[in-house]
């Protein structure tokens, strides 16, 4: 995952998270970059410094077992931290209602074969299972070598109040 620093032509910053470069500048070219303020598709990268690690970093001391830890010293208080906001169109509250109900419709019609799902595609595919829907979970590893095989798949769609 990567995340970019982005604002649009009103000047209006936000950031996003992308699976990789090539994935926002996919959905950037198909003016599926919004911005959540105006929801003007002209939206371009900010500039950014990037995140690095040092490899020279030493590692703490390990504590005997014996002994516990130190406390850590009381943090600063701090101002509460706002979570971003959007605020979205007619039409992608409708889309957004529209994938809800499709992977409502999936799940209540399919069988969960958790992560055993690449294993029972390809037993459907390649008929030694009775033909059935399903859904469970794939690594992407895993959900290439089916695309690679021309096993049929698609991912349900994940929207963001699931993980809130």
């Amino acid at each position: 995952m990567i995340r970019y620093a982005l604002h649009c032509e009103h000047g209006h910053a936000f950031d996003s998270w992308f699976q990789n470069s090539t994935a926002y500048d996919k959905q950037a070219k198909r003016n599926l970059v919004t911005c959540p303020i105006c929801g003007s598709a002209k939206v371009e990268k900010a500039i950014m410094a990037p995140r690095l690690s040092r490899a020279d970093a030493v590692e703490p001391a390990s504590v005997p077992a014996a002994l516990p830890p130190p406390l850590p010293a009381p943090a600063p208080a701090a101002a509460p931290v706002k979570p971003p906001l959007a605020i979205m169109a007619p039409h992608e509250r409708e889309l957004r209602k529209k994938l809800k109900e499709l992977r409502e419709a999936i799940t209540r019609n399919a069988d969960y074969v958790g992560t055993r799902f690449p294993e029972q595609a390809r037993k459907i595919h390649y008929g030694e299972a009775e033909q059935r829907s399903i859904y469970g979970e794939a690594s992407p590893d895993e959900a290439r070598e089916l695309h690679e095989e021309g096993i049929e798949f698609h991912p349900l769609p994940a929207l963001p109040d699931e993980f809130n």
